[in-house]
């Protein structure tokens, strides 16, 4: 007797991943957070993971053009899903970072570098729905990610920034 395995089908930053869902090895276990398949099996570590509760917003990515808390979210909740990293958002071929990204080193917008991703990734996803938000919409947006080393003012600017530039 054959055993049928789940799949689950997810594309990362354009790649289609298909996982098998168990407790063998190279499986993703049914209780395996998005952050952690990221991280652990898909080896995408700019994904971070800090309070693991979904109040920090270290961990944050796009799934379907959303941001989410990835360490909120299990990986079999994710099937068919299409899932932007901080990886995926620079230029592979040439290297060039997105406008965020440059923005946030054009202002120095991080000091440890910890939250930097999740931030990056919040403000792109609220850039991709709202090209031009004012102050107050980029502080809503950003109100879920914590910068323990208190670079705030940088992070408006640089999204001001990017806002100014809009598109790529």
């Amino acid at each position: 007797m054959g055993e049928n395995k789940q799949l689950v089908t997810i594309t990362v930053n354009g790649d289609v991943y298909r996982l098998s869902v168990g407790d063998g090895v190279g499986e993703i276990a049914p209780a395996d957070t998005l952050a952690e398949t990221l991280r652990e099996r898909l080896l995408l570590t700019g994904t971070k993971i800090s309070c693991d509760d979904g109040a920090c917003g270290c961990c944050t990515v796009i799934l379907n053009g959303k941001p989410v808390p990835s360490c909120t979210v299990l990986t079999i909740e994710c099937d068919g899903a299409d899932i932007r990293t901080i990886e995926g958002l620079g230029d592979p071929a040439t290297g060039r970072l997105n406008r965020v990204q440059q923005a946030f080193v054009d202002h120095s917008a991080f000091q440890c570098g910890y939250c930097t991703p999740g931030i990056i990734m919040a403000a792109e996803a609220l850039l991709e729905e709202n090209p031009h938000p004012d102050e107050e919409e980029i502080k809503e947006a950003l109100a879920g990610n914590f910068c323990r080393c208190i670079s705030h003012y940088q992070v408006l600017e640089a999204v001001k920034q990017a806002a100014g530039e809009g598109g790529e």
